[in-house]
């Protein structure tokens, strides 16, 4: 998913109060998005039967598709754009459902045999408070799978950090930039064991994407990292912050044609 979290506020938990997904926007590099996703569903072990909940399903076909390899009698998608869940909601049925909702509220009436996440929980602070919250809604022997980015050392973070820190930027964000939630692999592995999971793996991976040029850059995070400051930003700024942002991203990177994009994940899977 790459984007705020089932309508958390980076770094407060409150809903959003406007929508800043543009679905369209954000499927422009659909494949490439996709692939954690499946690297980390071929961890997840299939529960025939069973129950399982997407916390930040997005648009949906990725949870449909959870919901198929993992036999799943009923899979829940919980998500907090309206826009998002606009392109989900058409996909529901056998046992496939749709809902608004909020991973820093997330507390359900009885516990689930696979609670998976892509790509969200960057969005959110506090992650051992998280996952010893979250951990119990995974049934003893049930299984916690999530992924989230890592990416915040490379240049197309680091540009955009500079951006928001110049002014009239800074000001006009007043600390809402980009959070960096995420912890170091050894440490969700230290979580993981202190929450009592027997088995669990934790993986670091670098994705490698290549795009045309380097103006792909741009065009990947106006789909995720720049949606954050779109939201943030009054609407007369923000297209200023994207050339600021253009400018000092192209004077950190070469100007390769195609340009290869790395991009670092932390994939988990870890059965209690």
């Amino acid at each position: 998913m790459d984007r705020p979290a089932v309508g958390a506020v980076p770094g407060e938990g409150r809903l959003l109060t406007t929508d800043p997904w543009q679905p369209d926007t954000y499927a422009r590099f659909a494949a490439e998005r996709s692939r954690p996703f499946f690297d980390l569903l071929d961890l997840v072990t299939p529960i025939p039967g069973g129950r399982a909940v997407d916390l930040g399903c997005g648009t949906g076909e990725l949870t449909r598709e959870l919901h198929r390899r993992t036999q799943a009698a009923e899979t829940l998608g919980l998500d907090a754009s309206e826009a998002m869940l606009s392109k989900a909601t058409p996909l529901a049925g056998d046992g496939l459902r749709f809902e608004p909702g909020d991973i820093a509220a997330f507390a359900p009436p009885g516990p689930y045999d696979l609670v998976f996440s892509n790509a969200a929980y960057h969005w959110l602070p506090d992650h051992p408070a998280l996952l010893e919250r979250l951990t119990r809604a995974v049934k003893p022997g049930g299984q916690i799978a999530f992924q989230v980015p890592d990416n915040f050392e490379h240049a197309s973070h680091r540009a955009a950090e500079f951006v928001a820190a110049d002014e009239p930027f800074a000001s006009a964000l007043a600390g809402s930039a980009h959070p960096r939630n995420v912890l170091a692999p050894e440490a969700y592995a230290a979580i993981l064991d202190r929450l009592g999971y027997e088995e669990q793996t934790v993986r670091l991976q670098v994705y490698g994407h290549r795009l045309a040029s380097r103006e792909g850059i741009v065009k990947w995070v106006e789909g995720s990292l720049l949606s954050e400051y779109r939201r943030s930003l009054p609407a007369e700024l923000y297209p200023r912050f994207v050339d600021r942002y253009r400018e000092a991203l192209f004077a950190m990177v070469p100007d390769d044609r195609p340009f290869f994009f790395t991009f670092r994940r932390i994939l988990v899977r870890a059965r209690r």
